[in-house]
């Protein structure tokens, strides 16, 4: 079997890249839903790929995506309507409001993660940001006029015409969160960030700064995941708490990248995709039962691929995987004890 080198993979995903960014040109395709779909599957990839880095590799299971998501949507909001930049500046998807809705989440994450990571761990960490998430989302309902309260902020509605640009920065999101994971993996970072998940004693011990790179890994995180809010922002042009700080903006990226594999750079892509036509369509054709196909999925997934569909790899370099081969010799040895039952049936 004849497998790709990394230049030949990179060559590949710059060619799917350029025909999705050919998309839009072609007549007709905005008033497609699946234009729209490949919209919400670029910023899925996005929060996915951002989740990925804190827990696929880092092994620190966050639950506060949707804190971050939200920052990143309120702050492009009150940006744009307090006139930050000046009553002259156009605020319609700029990038300089978009990069300061991704620190802000990011300032955010810094406060917030000093002081979980350096006294948490596991599930009390993980419980730890899901507190931090509604104290987010109780502190917008309450914010007054500063906020809107639980009706939020609508921004100017006369700039949207198309759906062009939403498509357009979100396939940029996307690409370029995934390629940072594919950077991450290969450098110095990744290997730090791997041995934390791997045993943090051993990484200690030969000098890796845990926290500094806990933090590291939990702030990018959060500004790619606070920079979708801003560009998701751009799309309803109405900030509220139900539609921003919900808590499906945490669970279906975990389950997104778990389902395409944790720890690896495709298998988020792999698994936005897949979860996004599911929820997408059964939200559609199953409206009432489309929570229950949600559990569903997870429960599934958890039972029968809880390594992800990426780490399915039935051949490695033309040979049979380890997993793989523990089956068959799994499946033979049965086989063989049930044809020697039935001989000893046959001759008594």
């Amino acid at each position: 079997m004849v497998m790709m080198g990394d230049n030949s993979k990179l060559r590949v995903a710059a060619g799917v890249v350029a025909c999705l960014a050919t998309v839009p040109l072609i007549p007709g395709a905005t008033d497609n839903y699946l234009f729209f779909l490949l919209f919400l599957f670029f910023l899925h990839t996005t929060i996915a790929q951002a989740w990925n880095l804190v827990a696929g590799y880092t092994g620190q299971i966050s639950l506060s995506q949707h804190a971050f998501f939200g920052l990143g949507a309120y702050a492009t909001a009150l940006l744009w309507t307090r006139g930050v930049f000046g009553e002259g500046h156009t605020y319609y998807f700029d990038p300089l409001t978009m990069l300061a809705s991704g620190a802000v989440a990011a300032g955010f994450a810094f406060l917030v993660g000093f002081p979980l990571l350096s006294k948490l761990r596991g599930d009390y960490f993980a419980l730890g940001t899901l507190g931090f998430g509604e104290i987010v989302r109780i502190g917008f309902i309450k914010g007054g006029a500063f906020t809107g309260g639980p009706f939020g902020i609508v921004m100017p509605s006369s700039h949207y015409e198309t759906l062009r640009p939403h498509y357009w920065w979100g396939l940029l999101l996307a690409t370029t969160t995934t390629l940072l994971v594919y950077r991450v993996r290969k450098a110095n970072l990744g290997l730090a960030l791997v041995s934390i998940r791997d045993d943090e004693l051993a990484a200690a011990s030969n000098g890796v700064n845990i926290l500094k790179y806990k933090l590291i890994a939990f702030a990018l995180g959060a500004f790619f995941t606070g920079v979708a809010g801003s560009l998701y922002s751009y799309y309803l042009l109405h900030i509220s708490p139900e539609g921003f700080l919900n808590l499906n903006w945490t669970l279906y990226p975990i389950l997104m990248t778990v389902i395409g594999g944790s720890g690896t750079v495709l298998g988020p892509v792999v698994g936005a995709l897949l979860m996004t036509v599911v929820f997408s369509y059964s939200s559609i054709f199953f409206p009432q039962v489309h929570p229950i196909i949600s559990g569903l999925a997870i429960i599934l997934v958890m039972l029968f691929m809880p390594n992800g569909i990426m780490r399915l790899t039935l051949c490695n370099h033309g040979r049979i995987t380890r997993p793989f081969r523990l089956l068959l010799n799994e499946m033979a040895s049965g086989a063989f004890r049930a044809a020697r039952a039935v001989r000893r049936r046959t001759f008594l």
